[in-house]
């Protein structure tokens, strides 16, 4: 299985919805963050690897078919060379909104993550150092994330060919996804899920 689907979209741009929507649309299983905390033992050494330049694509995206949020969002350069045909999205919103809800949620555990239990440790520095990689490093304040989302944001329009990028906000919902991807619109709700209370419960049944 190669991955024929790539999210570029930081978290907290609907990615999780993306990924549920992906995966109703049969192009799944669809790698998200979520996976990474579901198999830490296996994926944050396989992570880390890459984020030291060391990494083994078809080991972290075994048996998936497709893959966004961060880590993967931050790798989008190396992703571009390893799956040359695949197909990019880049799920966006409103900056402000999007530093607001990135602030309240990642970037506030990130900033706590010495108070976090041993056995997250090594999720959490491997997540701090792939947020950095992609632009938003520690001690940002709101104004310097908005700059850095948009920073991101354009770095992807100018990477990915054109041809091969769905630039998308998971409000639009099916139609423009399924035409990008050449299947049928579905007649099921389209999933809309992961509000900064759900990140924390999602959250809190890790740590």
């Amino acid at each position: 299985m190669t991955l024929s689907v790539i999210g570029t979209g930081v978290g907290r741009t609907g990615t999780y919805s993306l990924k549920l929507a992906i995966n109703q649309l049969g192009l799944g299983p669809c790698h998200h963050m979520e996976e990474v905390l579901r198999n830490m033992p296996v994926q944050v050494p396989l992570w880390s690897a890459a984020l030291g330049g060391r990494p083994d694509w078809e080991a972290i995206y075994a048996g998936y078919g497709s893959a966004v949020d961060w880590p993967t969002a931050g790798f989008f350069r190396e992703l571009l060379k390893a799956y040359p045909t695949a197909k990019f999205i880049l799920t966006h919103r409103s900056p402000e909104n999007w530093a607001d809800s990135f602030g309240e949620t990642i970037y506030t555990l990130l900033a706590s993550r010495d108070q976090a239990p041993p056995d997250m440790k090594d999720w959490l520095d491997m997540a701090t150092g792939v947020i950095a990689k992609t632009g938003f490093p520690e001690g940002l304040d709101r104004d310097a994330l908005i700059k850095a989302f948009n920073a991101h944001n354009d770095a992807v329009k100018d990477t990915i060919p054109a041809r091969q990028l769905l630039v998308y906000q998971v409000k639009d919902g099916w139609a423009p996804l399924c035409e990008f991807l050449g299947k049928p619109i579905s007649s099921e709700p389209f999933p809309r899920t992961n509000d900064r209370a759900e990140f924390w419960e999602r959250v809190a049944g890790k740590i």
